[in-house]
């Protein structure tokens, strides 16, 4: 009897291996990329009207979710940058660890290759020069899910982060419009629990009370847009940070490899000021010295 159990055991198991298998070979099937590029497509010939008119003065707009347990935001953009340099700036772990060192909270990033796969580990600290070894490491994977002719798809995924925070994700699709233009959909995510929940509420009724994010449903008592605050302020202003690095990446990707840190971390500031309602938090001087300190460290270069 205890034969059979076990040998039964073992085919739900061998049977639940399988599905799995199937499952991943499906999402990385040429049908499953096509059917993604055919969607991106489909989701860019919607949103004319939004790529349009819109608040952010350029073809780009945001969009936000809170459940109980997750906060999403997703922007959908028109690059002037050819899909070939698109796709060729956004593939590899190197690359990466150069966009999101950009962003204010990041303050180291290090690409490395396991058993084929290939890890990023980023230090997130505070808005202020700090030391990598003295910020919380968050291990991402990337993942170099579809690279075709006309789509391109980059997953970077995270099992744990600060504060009880769990389920980082950051995707980035992207398709071609014409000769010059490119289509892009980037989406960051995360999830959180009881901690986690603690922790934002105590950020958000003191230094966090009067920040807001992008979204609005109308207008307050002096005529300007009232904004969303608390969590999913919080989530479109990084998702928006995200993004801007992403930008700025794609903008110096083509100048002489000297010139670039200094492009990236300028155009990355001058355009989170565009926003600033939202996205200052230092003066420029502050936050080019404090990245210039940050990727020394992290390329290893002397002060």
């Amino acid at each position: 009897m205890n034969d059979v159990v076990v040998t039964a055991r073992n085919l739900r198991a061998t049977t639940v291996r399988l599905l799995l298998a199937l499952a991943l070979a499906l999402a990385a099937s040429p049908w499953a990329q096509a059917q993604d590029a055919a969607a991106l497509k489909a989701r860019y010939a919607d949103s004319q009207e939004r790529l349009a008119n819109n608040p952010f003065g350029r073809p780009l707009f945001l969009e936000s979710k809170q459940t109980a347990e997750d906060l999403k935001g997703d922007i959908y953009s028109v690059v002037e940058h050819p899909f070939a340099t698109v796709q060729q700036a956004l593939r590899g772990g190197d690359h990466w660890c150069d966009i999101l060192i950009l962003h204010l909270n990041v303050k180291g990033c290090k690409a490395s290759v396991e058993g084929g796969a290939t890890r990023l580990a980023l230090a997130v600290g505070r808005k202020f020069d700090q030391p990598a070894d003295e910020a919380y490491q968050l291990l991402f994977n990337y993942r170099l899910a579809a690279s075709t002719a006309d789509y391109l798809q980059v997953q970077l995924n995270a099992d744990e982060g600060p504060l009880g925070t769990r389920n980082y994700r950051i995707r980035l699709e992207a398709v071609p419009i014409d000769a010059r233009r490119s289509f892009i959909h980037m989406s960051y995510s995360y999830g959180y629990g009881f901690a986690a929940r603690m922790a934002m509420q105590a950020y958000l009724g003191t230094i966090g009370s009067a920040k807001v994010g992008f979204s609005s449903d109308g207008r307050g008592a002096d005529g300007k847009p009232a904004y969303v605050g608390g969590v999913l302020g919080l989530v479109e202003r990084n998702t928006m940070r995200y993004y801007l690095a992403i930008d700025s990446y794609l903008g110096a990707y083509n100048l002489p490899p000297g010139e670039q840190v200094e492009k990236r971390i300028n155009a990355w500031y001058d355009a989170t000021e565009r926003y600033a309602t939202q996205l200052h938090e230092m003066e420029k001087a502050e936050y080019l010295e404090m990245k210039r300190n940050e990727i020394r460290r992290q390329t290893g270069e002397p002060r």
